[in-house]
């Protein structure tokens, strides 16, 4: 029973931060159809936002907000500066900048900052343990729960409680209605961009606090994960991605634990075999959109 509730909490945790990843991923794409393969940048963006500021003597928790407000705030420049002037051309033309943007990020880190792995600071709590049931689990891993699920609520409410939701639903669905229903398309653009840079932030803090470091390709992992949900869940539905996030959560955790010790080094493989044939049943993914 113990060994359940263990494999729960890290199933829920892993959940957690892929469904918060896949939902700022879907949210861009539900309204532009683009997928922004700069989105795992972001990542990067808050390590080393962090390690920028490691010699300060501000709180941890102050270096936690700057570094996530920078990441909202390269989101939405990235918007602003290299997807705005080639939005109304093609998918093909945004695709290529997504990749542009991308690789520009990671070699102004290069360049600037430095191409070797910088250790991040993090709070002596992320090392701290807390013994459940017999488990001894990380600390970490609880308050990324709790705060994922903060934010599922929070966004829900947003979503179905505010203006700028309403109109954020109403563009994912149909974009070019939204438009000419006199709705501001680049006011609802740049919120999209802004929650997907804070949704990735967010969860950038517990992803840089399992390794402690940063580098610049750092992106790469957490882009295909919120890839992989994101489809898994389903393309075109906000609640696909945070469906499709947990149970990619729940697959990786399951095939950790049961993957005979030979064959771990092939665990991506497996999991990505499994996800293929959920698709194959189910092309549409796990939620059907309306």
């Amino acid at each position: 029973m113990s060994d359940v509730i263990g494999l729960a909490i890290s199933a829920l945790n892993l959940g957690s931060l892929y469904a918060l990843m896949a939902l700022g991923l879907v949210l861009v794409y539900g309204i532009l159809r683009l997928v922004n393969f700069a989105y795992g940048d972001l990542v990067m963006v808050v390590g080393y936002a962090l390690y920028l500021m490691r010699e300060t003597a501000m709180p941890w928790l102050v270096m936690a907000v700057i570094a996530v407000m920078a990441a909202m705030l390269v989101s939405v420049l990235t918007e602003r500066i290299a997807f705005r002037p080639v939005r109304d051309k093609s998918l093909t033309a945004m695709l290529v900048t997504s990749f542009a943007v991308s690789m520009l990020l990671q070699t102004g880190a290069q360049l600037f900052i430095s191409p070797r792995s910088r250790v991040v600071p993090m709070p002596d709590m992320f090392t701290t343990t807390v013994e459940i049931a017999g488990n001894m689990i990380a600390l970490r891993e609880l308050i990324a729960i709790a705060v994922s699920i903060l934010m599922l609520v929070l966004f829900t409410v947003l979503l179905n409680r505010t203006v700028l939701g309403i109109a954020l639903r109403a563009a994912a669905d149909n974009f070019r209605m939204t438009r000419m229903l006199g709705i501001p398309a680049n006011m609802v653009i740049s919120a999209a961009f802004a929650i997907s840079g804070f949704l990735a932030g967010v969860v950038a803090l517990f992803w840089l606090g399992r390794g402690g470091s940063v580098t610049p390709d750092i992106g790469l992992q957490p882009l295909i994960v919120a890839f992989v949900a994101t489809v898994l869940g389903g393309m075109h539905s906000l609640l696909g991605a945070v469906v499709g996030g947990y149970a990619l959560g729940i697959i990786t955790v399951v095939i950790n634990t049961f993957m005979p010790e030979a064959l771990t080094g092939y665990r991506q493989a497996f999991i990505f075999a499994l996800v293929i044939v959920i698709l194959i049943a189910r092309p549409e993914g796990l939620v059907r959109s309306k």
